[in-house]
């Protein structure tokens, strides 16, 4: 799939776009493609416009004309099912996994794809009272091996934001924070992944109300993954994910340059490293 597609399209549109990219690659005509899809140009006219919803038949006639697997089919189910219970399910084994770009705030700790091990048992183990340690340890190996995305041969763009005093609340102790902001340090060096921090004083306070990550996915809608008081919810529906989005450009407007973020991170590990 291109990647000149505005991810803030709505599934429709996506769908139409794609469609209208990949029938040019093949050097088909509106006319051709309808023949072949025993309908009207007319029709592909309109779906490539994003004017009307393909129906199952018609994206499942793209993937065998176009030979791409399930791409259309996949998109096509992404406008009639954008959210709920199975949304929710698929975001740490296919929606974050296949995601071409991530787009992360955190108002209250640092991301979960950047906690280094002992800063997340110190974020599990101060969970819920009563928390066992089994379910500390399979906390801290699921957080784990989410992080392997990081490491394949095509790790998704990381852009990470988060508030400033997630430097300074202490987690876990000195010695946790400094190993965390260690780990940060190194990770953060990476080319795929820009950290920065966001001034305590920021006036955006729509960013204290959740923590969230935006998926811009290679085959599907762009999704969203909030977390709020402990509940999360995950979400493709357009309106959400614009709400979601202006909400991220408003926090990077106020955040610290790159290199200015690394610094701050840098004299805050060695003000943790003198109080082990």
């Amino acid at each position: 799939m291109g990647n000149d597609l505005d991810p803030r399209l709505t599934p429709v549109q996506r769908f139409g776009k794609e469609l209208a990219r990949t029938r040019r690659e093949h050097d088909l005509t509106q006319v051709a493609l309808g023949k072949r899809l025993g309908c009207s140009s007319s029709l592909v006219a309109h779906v490539e416009k994003g004017d009307r919803t393909p129906k199952p038949d018609f994206a499942a006639g793209c993937d065998q004309i176009f030979a791409t697997g399930d791409r259309f089919v996949r998109l096509r189910r992404s406008i009639t099912s954008p959210s709920g219970p199975d949304w929710y399910l698929r975001w740490t084994d296919e929606i974050e996994p296949s995601a071409r770009v991530l787009r992360s705030w955190d108002p209250l700790l640092f991301p979960g794809l950047l906690q280094a091990e002992s800063y997340a048992r110190a974020v599990f183990r101060g969970g819920l009272a009563g928390t066992s340690d089994k379910s500390v340890e399979d906390g801290v190996s699921a957080r784990m091996h989410r992080q392997l995305i990081l490491d394949t041969e095509t790790p998704p763009t990381l852009w990470v934001l988060f508030d400033e005093m997630v430097l300074r609340r202490p987690v876990g102790g000195p010695q946790v924070m400094a190993a965390q902001l260690e780990y940060l340090l190194a990770v953060a060096d990476r080319p795929y992944m820009t950290v920065q921090v966001v001034p305590f004083d920021t006036p955006c306070t729509a960013g204290l109300l959740s923590s969230f990550i935006i998926a811009e996915l290679l085959d599907g809608p762009t999704a969203v993954s909030v977390d709020s008081a402990g509940r999360g919810e995950v979400s493709a529906e357009h309106d959400f994910v614009t709400l979601i989005w202006d909400r991220y450009d408003k926090l990077r407007a106020e955040a610290y340059r790159p290199g200015q973020s690394l610094e701050m991170i840098e004299e805050a590990r060695d003000q943790w490293k003198l109080k082990t």
